[in-house]
């Protein structure tokens, strides 16, 4: 899949210009009368258009940080900003408009829904905001090569089949950054390829900053810049 001629192909450093901030983020959790510290003092910046993939062992953190940078998850102390928002700030209703206009995700088991096909599930997104666009959803479609699948539902679909049905829907809004929490962890080896090359080749076209949490040390060497964390602290050579 090539990009739209007229749309310029940023790279993966993005631009200069940040477009979220996280600061002094920490987050704990109690366990009887102690605490656990899952983050501590973390500090990053996304650029607009940048491909970002977090790395770290099993119980480092990535996950949470994910979360809290995409606004599902508070932090303890500490504060995102994406643009001039401040998500540790907002009320609920007022964080669950930003995530409809501004915040996509991809997940790793999908999260697609059982009750609607492909076509239904990559429109859910335009539905909820009340701005049908018919056009739009047949161009993402054939964009991810799903248009012989578009009447199935996801339990006639490959992993590979659901993932790109998935990463549709999350590009359906052209979301100011996209989170993806392992992609790729539920496909074979053929298929994590195909997923990881369009989620890239879409990223850079919609110029859409990308956030990846992956194991995988072949998806991260894909990306611009690797953040990793270390018991749930950032190493020192990433900056």
């Amino acid at each position: 899949m090539t990009p739209s001629a007229h749309q310029e192909k940023p790279n993966l450093q993005g631009s200069d210009q940040v477009l979220l901030s996280a600061r002094e983020i920490n987050k704990s959790f109690p366990v009887g009368d102690d605490k656990i510290e899952v983050l501590k003092d973390i500090k990053i910046d996304i650029h607009h258009g940048e491909f970002v993939a977090i790395m770290g062992k099993s119980g480092s953190g990535k996950s949470t940080l994910l979360s809290i940078l995409a606004g599902l998850d508070m932090p303890s102390s500490g504060q995102v900003m994406l643009k001039d928002e401040d998500l540790t700030a907002l009320g609920e209703n007022a964080l669950a408009k930003t995530r409809q206009h501004e915040i996509a995700f991809v997940f790793q088991s999908f999260h697609l829904i059982p009750s609607l096909t492909v076509e239904e599930n990559v429109a859910f997104p335009l539905q909820i905001r009340r701005e049908a666009n018919p056009g739009l959803v047949d161009e993402l479609i054939s964009k991810v090569d799903l248009q012989h699948r578009r009447t199935s539902f996801p339990y006639q679909l490959s992993g590979g089949e659901k993932q790109r049905t998935a990463i549709a829907r999350a590009l359906i809004t052209s979301p100011a950054i996209l989170f993806a929490d392992e992609p790729t962890g539920n496909l074979d080896e053929a298929n994590a390829v195909t997923v990881m090359e369009l989620l890239k080749d879409l990223q850079r076209e919609f110029g859409t900053a990308l956030v990846v949490v992956t194991h995988d040390e072949g998806v991260a060497a894909q990306a611009g810049r690797v953040i990793r964390l270390v018991d749930g602290q950032i190493q020192k050579d990433n900056h």
